[in-house]
């Protein structure tokens, strides 16, 4: 298999494309506002309660700014939101590389919007799971499966991707950004990059260790079965 090596990036990438989706909401209206601000020309791709909190912070401009992420793909969310964001034209969004001209190709061919910054906060499983009484299925509903995945691709793509994945961060991603006239660094979107393997690796730690201890302590399935 050939892999991509890539030798020509940009220090600096204009934000103008932001795919969002938070299970914490804290600290969203200072981070959307402060965007919005320093970057003039940006739009937010969301889903599900995301969008409707961004929609209300941004009023009136919502309008010419929020997209949901199903009328870009043209995909209903699955019900429960199970499937919101797991789509090709995301991940093309995500992975593609800037000086790569297939993969230029490929964006034209299917239409897909280059996303230049994820953020994302995952479904709160270590605080779920650290109540003793937790089940088995209190557990399962909280893995979070878009966010790791749109977290690992974004940070993967460092290259031109800045991967937000703690609310801990929006200060100093909006201080970045402040301070290159509405772009990100190599050097931030490298840290975060540091950052979000860090905290997806921390969150299926979290889960493993969850579900083997259940394995281990239940004589008898807690689900009914269709024989």
């Amino acid at each position: 298999m050939d892999l991509n090596r890539v030798k020509k990036i940009d220090r600096l990438v204009s934000v103008r494309n932001v795919l969002i989706s938070v299970a914490d909401k804290s600290g969203l209206e200072d981070f959307i506002n402060g965007l919005v601000s320093l970057c003039p020309d940006i739009r937010f791709y969301s889903t599900g309660g995301t969008y409707k909190a961004i929609e209300k912070i941004l009023a009136e401009d919502a309008k010419n700014r929020l997209i949901a992420v199903s009328d870009y793909t043209g995909q209903p969310e699955m019900q429960g939101g199970l499937v919101k964001t797991l789509d090709f034209k995301i991940y093309m969004g995500l992975l593609s590389e800037t000086y790569n001209p297939a993969h230029q190709d490929d964006l034209k061919r299917t239409g897909s919007v280059i996303f230049d910054m994820v953020v994302v906060n995952l479904y709160p499983f270590e605080e779920t799971v650290s109540d003793e009484n937790a089940s088995l299925e209190d557990g399962r509903t909280h893995i979070d499966i878009g966010g790791p995945c749109m977290l690992r691709a974004s940070a993967k793509n460092f290259l031109r991707v800045a991967s937000v994945s703690s609310i801990s961060q929006y200060k100093k991603v909006l201080s970045d950004i402040e301070k290159n006239n509405g772009a990100l660094s190599y050097e931030m979107r490298l840290e975060l990059a540091g950052e979000t393997f860090k905290r997806t690796a921390g969150y299926d730690a979290a889960i493993s260790d969850f579900l083997i201890k259940k394995a281990s302590s239940f004589e008898e399935s807690p689900y009914s079965e269709d024989v």
